[in-house]
């Protein structure tokens, strides 16, 4: 007996579960309708009659006081609604529609806007005939025109209402309520007709059952009757009417779905499958269970035999689920079988093994390409990957993941399938990195070469699958992303080895995806790879990741913030020359982190203290700090170039950034190479440059300052504050620590200068506010 659950039965059970639904709502709104007329006919109505509108006031008026209808008139006026389906009055050709009542006279108006013409099959209200019928009947503006409608005339169901009478305020009461008698209206069948006469009713406003209330004295235009207090109401109770309310359409839930049980279903029954297999292949040949032959022929077999049955099942209708189900587990069971033979019994050398499981896994993917599935490569891809560290967890492991990688590469060569760019390239990172790890924890260093070998052919794979594609479809995002995936692992792989190898490995990986990311900038070459723009930015921030890795595995501490500024510098020139803004970005990552790195070099401790200097500031330290002061001067050219300092608070804020790490780099400048030329003497001469230095750049700040406080007063009185806040850290220093660190010739010429430029610097600052106030002055 078969006890497994048919994926057909239950998508069959879903169906007639959602038409059973279907049908209990259509039976509900029926049901609804037929209530709605049965309290209709229950209402009392008055006596028929002739459904003609009097043509002049004579046929209606009421001769009682305020001008409104009698009782017995305004029954004489009213008709009752036939059943549905039959028609309202003998000779007019209007039928009953949806339970509502049409008013129709032959001879005298229209139908009225909501009444079905002659013809019109019965049909509930809100449906489709409604609709019809109401776009298909004219207004009744031509036959009845509101002026022509005298005091106290009855108008025809859904006629043209008229503005209500002066001093309206309220509608008619409810149903076995007093009408208002000094208003002449009549209470009847729910409704009351109230004369046009002027007549203003008592009481607060309350709708009438049934009718649509926007406007006072507006008609229900779905309906065609009219409120009460409009001129010529009538005053017969119009029939509830279901209406649609806008808004979302009903949810179904979840389970009820076409095709999302049979596909949980499916999946699940891969993976369970699938589970079974690596427990024949594995488990039974821990427990010593059947023999090696019977097991992998087994397994052979039973994966042969569910691609056949899943082949035989895709020509059925209704089984594509279970065809994709059956054939990726065959494909996946087969392919864990191969990996089973390699690596546990032996039988297949490494190189065989793999060339035996690409051939199944491009038989799969070749299969998913012909039933135009990308489930079937995802299932087929993602069960052997999650399954194959079951059977075996060798570095042999690394090679039939990366065989993965390459079987599906073709694929996104035709078919945008972008959760295949996953699967075939996540699995093999995630073993590499672990690898990896492992290699550089272990004492003797492991399979380092075959793992490199590894993170090699994945970075490789990626970089040449994302270049085709994006030769292809230039907007394939997915495959741009998952290529820089593929390089963490390689870009992980040098710690596996000494500093000399490490070097060189991210050093030419960093070549080669700098080149790549070049190459748009190349007219020629540019225009035949047709490189997107998405992937040269991956490929630029994984190359200078690469030569961070080299600049930080080929320098020590006190060259490193040379390396990079130096790098910094090239990025910096590239992204000014080029006018790009992502290499003008690396190039400032690198310029940060090289400050970083001279700043712990050059600590502020380090240099104002003689013995800290002496043990650690060199010709490294002033090389730094040279290249330290030409990252800033390229810095503010490129942002000039790019457009960063148009306007004049972000300039102001660029120079301020710029100068303060100048004079930083510049006092670590003169000190290292006071230390670097000799002893004690070096290190006091240094701090008086340094000082003489201070004292130079506040003499230029507030000389700028003072030359562009008419034309940029913003920039004026930042650079103003500046110089002033300078010229005070000079004078600290000079008086602080140069007074009491330094001695003889040295300490002489630090005082010199400094009062020499305080002279310039407050001539030329009461010259330039004299004349600014003399000019300002009013002249007699």
């Amino acid at each position: 007996m078969n006890l497994a659950i048919d994926p057909r039965l239950i998508a069959r059970l879903s169906k007639e579960f959602g038409s059973l639904s279907e049908q209990m709502g259509t039976l509900g709104r029926d049901l609804e309708v037929l209530r709605c007329q049965v309290i209709a006919t229950q209402t009392p109505q008055p006596a028929a009659i002739p459904p003609q509108i009097p043509a002049t006031p004579s046929a209606v008026a009421n001769p009682t006081a305020g001008g409104g209808m009698s009782e017995s008139a305004a029954t004489a006026a009213v008709s009752p609604a036939p059943p549905a389906g039959q028609p309202i009055w003998p000779g007019t050709g209007a039928v009953q529609s949806g339970g509502a009542a049409a008013q129709y006279a032959a001879g005298t108006q229209p139908p009225s806007p909501g009444m079905p013409a002659a013809g019109v099959k019965s049909a509930p209200l809100g449906g489709e005939a409604e609709a019809a019928a109401t776009a298909a009947v004219p207004p009744v503006t031509a036959a009845v025109p509101p002026a022509a409608l005298p005091s106290g005339a009855i108008a025809g169901v859904g006629a043209p209402i008229a503005p209500p009478a002066a001093g309206y305020s309220s509608p008619v009461p409810r149903v076995g309520q007093t009408a208002w008698p000094a208003a002449g209206a009549v209470q009847s069948g729910g409704g009351a007709a109230q004369s046009a006469a002027g007549a203003q009713p008592p009481g607060q406003s309350r709708p009438t059952p049934g009718v649509a209330y926007g406007v006072p004295g507006a008609g229900d235009v779905r309906t065609g009757w009219m409120n009460a207090g409009s001129p010529g109401y009538v005053g017969m109770p119009p029939l509830p009417v279901q209406r649609r309310m806008p808004g979302r359409a009903p949810r179904v839930p979840w389970w009820q779905r076409e095709g999302v049980i049979s596909r949980v279903l499916a999946v699940a029954g891969v993976g369970v499958t699938l589970i079974g297999v690596v427990m024949l292949l594995v488990l039974a040949a821990q427990a010593g269970l059947f023999g090696a032959v019977p097991r992998v022929v087994a397994g052979a077999l039973f994966s042969a035999g569910l691609v056949a049955v899943g082949a035989r099942v895709h020509g059925r209708v209704g089984g594509q689920v279970g065809a994709i189900a059956l054939a990726a587990t065959g494909i996946a069971g087969g392919y864990l079988d191969v990996v089973a033979v390699t690596t546990i019994y032996g039988w297949l050398p490494p190189a065989v093994g793999y060339g035996v499981a690409l051939g199944i896994a491009a038989g799969g993917v070749a299969l998913a390409l012909q039933w135009r599935s990308q489930a079937l490569a995802v299932l087929v891809l993602s069960g052997a990957a999650m399954l194959a560290p079951v059977v075996t967890t060798d570095v042999v492991l690394l090679g039939f993941l990366i065989v993965l990688q390459i079987a599906a590469l073709p694929v996104q060569l035709g078919r945008d399938w972008p959760y295949l760019h996953v699967v075939r390239t996540v699995p093999a990172v995630l073993a590499t990195l672990g690898a990896v790890a492992g290699t550089a924890l272990a004492a003797s260093g492991g399979h380092r070469y075959e793992v490199l070998t590894a993170a090699i052919v994945i970075a490789a794979v990626g970089l040449s699958g994302a270049v085709l594609v994006g030769r292809q479809r230039a907007g394939d995002v997915v495959g741009s992303v998952v290529c820089g995936a593929a390089t963490v692992p390689l870009l992980a792989a040098s710690v596996m080895f000494e500093r000399g190898p490490a070097v060189m490995i991210n050093a030419v990986f960093a070549a080669v995806l700098l080149g790549i990311a070049v190459v748009p900038w190349l007219p020629k070459v540019g225009a035949r790879a047709r490189i997107p723009a998405h992937l040269a930015v991956v490929t630029a921030v994984a190359g200078a990741c690469a030569l961070l890795e080299a600049c930080v595995a080929a320098t020590r501490v006190q060259t490193l913030p040379i390396a990079l500024f130096l790098v910094a510098m090239g990025f910096l020139a590239v992204g000014g020359q080029q006018r790009s803004r992502m290499a003008a970005g690396i190039g400032g990552v690198f310029a940060a982190i090289g400050a970083l790195a001279f700043a712990v070099d050059a600590a502020p401790a380090t240099l104002a203290d003689e013995g800290s200097a002496a043990a650690h500031l060199g010709i490294s330290t002033a090389l730094a700090a040279v290249a330290g002061l030409g990252v800033v001067a390229l810095a503010v050219w490129v942002a000039r170039r790019l457009g960063l300092m148009e306007r004049e608070g972000e300039a102001t804020t660029v120079v301020v950034i710029a100068g303060l790490f100048g004079l930083y780099a510049m006092t670590a400048l003169t000190v290292s190479l006071g230390v670097a030329a000799g002893g004690r003497d070096g290190f006091l001469a240094g701090h008086g440059i340094a000082t003489m230095a201070w004292m130079a750049a506040a003499t230029t700040s507030l000389l700028f300052g003072l030359r562009r406080l008419t034309r940029t007063p913003q920039s004026a009185k930042v650079a103003l504050a500046a110089g002033l806040l300078l010229t005070a850290a000079a004078l600290a220093k000079l008086f602080l620590f140069d007074l009491a660190t330094l001695d003889g010739l040295v300490r002489a010429a630090a005082f010199l200068v400094v009062g020499v430029l305080l002279l310039v610097v407050g001539t030329r600052y009461a010259r330039v506010f004299a004349e600014t106030a003399e000019r300002s002055a009013p002249t007699h």
